[in-house]
């Protein structure tokens, strides 16, 4: 039977470090930004429980939200005044953005500086992670949850196969870069790969990202495997992740569910990061 990585524990447990340290500092607190566009259930969702978070950490909230059809330079011009706004540290759009409104989510993330970009999507972020291991680096929040998760399960990266199961290559390369960083011998498939349960089934750490639920099947993972499971799926009311959680319990050895998982620690290290973005321009 696999062992649970509650990811609802660790993440209370990185709140209240945030809490002590957002109670020390002196004059203003750190101040989010965040810019939901349409009426996305799980986007709203996401954006309360961020919402709520931050409030008990100390943490200042700035929400705007705007209808499905607002233009793309309405957007831009609210990320420019939030760049300017000396009270706001970091910044993050909601995504997915509606669908078929003639947004462009690539402009829009390379339109936050990078100096407040949250999320560490930005090119000038997320490049850098790709060519260097700098560990001064702030990694985008859902790398910090995987590397968080593994930490806490004495998990050693030295050498091991990681397989990242993912359709963004954006995302994808960029995490198995960090985690080469960390000494793993990281690989990415797509969902689609002819050969990915030969490749899956290698894995030592296996970490599906494709949001297609129940996805990942017993067959498909190594005997004593930890699994993380970063997709998400809502369906009729319930929430599922990529792995099929019950068929694959008995053969892994550390699993992440859904819900419980990879969802409360992301917002949790949203938080922390910024905290640190904070920091920083502080020090600035």
């Amino acid at each position: 039977m696999a062992k649970i990585i509650d990811g609802k524990k660790l993440a209370d447990t990185i709140l209240t470090n945030i809490a002590k340290e957002v109670a020390k500092l002196k004059g203003r607190r750190p101040g989010l930004a965040i810019i939901l566009v349409g009426e996305n259930a799980d986007s709203e969702l996401y954006v309360s429980k961020k919402e709520k978070t931050a409030k008990t950490v100390g943490v200042d909230t700035h929400y705007y939200r705007c209808e499905a059809e607002v233009g793309q330079k309405k957007i831009l011009e609210m990320i420019d005044f939030l760049n300017k706004d000396e009270a706001v540290d970091a910044i993050m759009v909601q995504l997915p953005l509606p669908k078929d409104k003639g947004h462009d989510t690539d402009e829009i993330i390379k339109a936050i500086r990078p100096e407040k970009d949250v999320d560490r999507f930005h090119p000038k972020n997320i490049e850098p992670i790709k060519k260097t291991c700098n560990p001064e680096f702030i990694l985008p929040p859902v790398f910090g949850v995987i590397l968080e998760m593994l930490k806490s399960i004495d998990c050693s990266l030295g050498n091991k196969k990681v397989v990242i199961v993912s359709k963004s290559e954006i995302f994808g390369g960029s995490l198995a870069k960090a985690l080469f960083c960390k000494r793993a011998r990281a690989e990415v498939c797509r969902p689609d790969d002819k050969n990915l349960i030969s490749k899956t089934s290698q894995a030592d750490i296996l970490i599906p990202v494709i949001g297609r639920p129940k996805f990942i099947k017993k067959d498909m993972i190594k005997k004593g495997a930890i699994i993380i499971d970063v997709g998400i799926t809502r369906e009729m009311g319930s929430v599922y992740g990529d792995v099929d959680f019950e068929d694959c319990k008995d053969k892994a050895g550390y699993i992440s569910p859904v819900p419980g998982g990879v969802g409360p620690m992301t917002v949790a290290m949203t938080l922390k990061n910024t905290l640190e973005l904070y920091k920083r321009r502080k020090i600035k």
